[in-house]
């Protein structure tokens, strides 16, 4: 018997889709702290193995264009084959990848552990995106990745507290096998609960009827990629993705040597900075996501909460460009903190532009064109950042100015191509 229109209007209780969104945050958490291992022991092993910042730069780069591919592909892959197995078979690619990074001895293998990682680790996003779609109605959307993108930060947060431990204890090779092991742990939880919202014995009719209350169907073939890439839809997320991408892969990547050269902070004092700044970007995440949700229940086209949700962020982020000059350690904290909060608000919203406007089919597709953008854009950057370092002596100032500017330039490129953000057009 079909759900009463009350039954589809109302939430049904907290409902097992939050399990689900449980389950993609533990992901992203793992995905993170194997993601910033490298940064977190980069001075460490910079003196080691005494690499210059170009180095550096070209390692952390590998990372960026095979996660670049990958999440052209991975995108692709997952709206194919589904996100049981695909987001299973990229976990373990990249745990293998992560606990590989033990066996490099140089700038060579260092490179090549990172490639590895980027081509597993691209599964992630596009499979969790598609989830959330598949699994939430449009006005829950953004609170649902907001909460599990905060995974991201939690996994950036536990990396500077455990990380510097093993290292010391251990050794930084086993720091690299612990945290890559964690992975396997997670599979195990995934295989067992994981099933789609129609075939899942926990999801209750009412509850099925809520998730579909937009009446999208996830049916039909896939659309090429010309075709995707022939809409301002699509461009609007690339975009959007290229420009602010390269933002977060410098916080991740370079913050621990920014730290290290500007203010004297080493491996066992990294973990106080890092966790303030990390644990900010998780309230920005879940509270950004809420904020356009909350618009969404509240009247607001999702046109105009998803982008006063994303300006508002834009705004907090432009005084990050001040972080060099700030004179103390913890003024420049605060500013990244600040920053990396409103990235996280920014990047719950940007997330849900691709659900809003294209069918659930197709989201990972878009998503991983996004990410491809995106993480082309960071292989560039991380490239000119080492470049500049080693030129300007260790400078930041010029890096920092336009990781505070690009957002509010991204959003008035988002904002010409898609108006009114409305459905694309011939892919339903």
């Amino acid at each position: 018997m079909a759900a009463s229109s009350a039954e589809v209007t109302a939430p049904p209780g907290l409902g097992y889709r939050w399990t689900i969104v449980a389950l993609l945050f533990f992901a992203l958490t793992i995905n993170y702290l194997d993601r910033q291992v490298l940064g977190i022991l980069a001075p460490t092993l910079q003196r080691e193995l005494g690499w210059t910042e170009t180095d550096y730069g070209s390692i952390v780069s590998w990372f960026s264009l095979t996660y670049a591919v990958g999440l052209l592909l991975t995108g692709r892959l997952m709206d194919r084959i589904g996100v049981r197995t695909g987001l299973a078979a990229a976990i373990v690619v990249w745990s293998l990848a992560a606990m590989g990074h033990a066996l490099a001895r140089g700038v060579a293998g260092f490179s090549l552990a990172r490639a590895a990682l980027g081509i597993g680790e691209a599964g992630n996003f596009p499979a969790a995106v598609k989830t959330v779609a598949e699994w939430f109605p449009k006005k829950e959307r953004a609170l649902a990745i907001g909460i599990f993108n905060a995974g991201t930060n939690v996994g950036a947060i536990i990396a500077p507290i455990v990380v510097p431990w093993i290292a010391v204890t251990w050794g930084w090779r086993e720091a690299f096998v612990a945290t890559g092991a964690v992975g396997f742990a997670w599979l195990i939880a995934w295989l067992a609960i994981y099933r789609s919202p129609e075939s899942h014995p926990r999801v209750s009719a009412a509850e099925l009827a809520y998730i579909r209350r937009d009446g999208e169907e996830a049916s039909g073939g896939p659309v090429p990629w010309g075709r995707l890439f022939a809409d301002r839809q699509a461009w609007a997320f690339i975009v959007g993705k290229a420009f602010t991408d390269p933002v977060w892969y410098f916080y991740l990547f370079w913050l621990p040597k920014f730290l290290d050269t500007s203010y004297g902070v080493k491996l066992t004092g990294v973990a106080g900075p890092l966790i303030a700044i990390y644990l900010l970007a998780d309230v920005g995440s879940v509270a950004g996501g809420w904020t356009s949700s909350r618009m969404i229940s509240a009247g607001w086209s999702v046109n105009r909460a998803r982008k006063t949700a994303m300006l508002l962020a834009a705004i907090l982020i432009a005084p990050t460009g001040f972080a060099p000059s700030a004179g103390t350690l913890w003024m420049a904290v605060s500013l990244v903190a600040v920053a990396a909060a409103a990235h996280q608000w920014w990047s719950a919203n940007l997330y849900c532009i691709v659900s809003d406007m294209y069918p659930k089919r197709m989201v990972a597709t878009v998503v991983g064109m996004g990410g491809f953008a995106g993480s082309m854009a960071g292989f560039a950057a991380q490239r000119m950042t080492g470049r500049l370092l080693d030129a300007t002596g260790g400078n930041y100032t010029a890096i920092f100015a336009v990781c505070g500017g690009t957002y509010l330039v991204a959003l008035g490129v988002i904002h010409l191509l898609v108006p009114r953000m409305e459905p694309a057009r011939g892919v339903g």
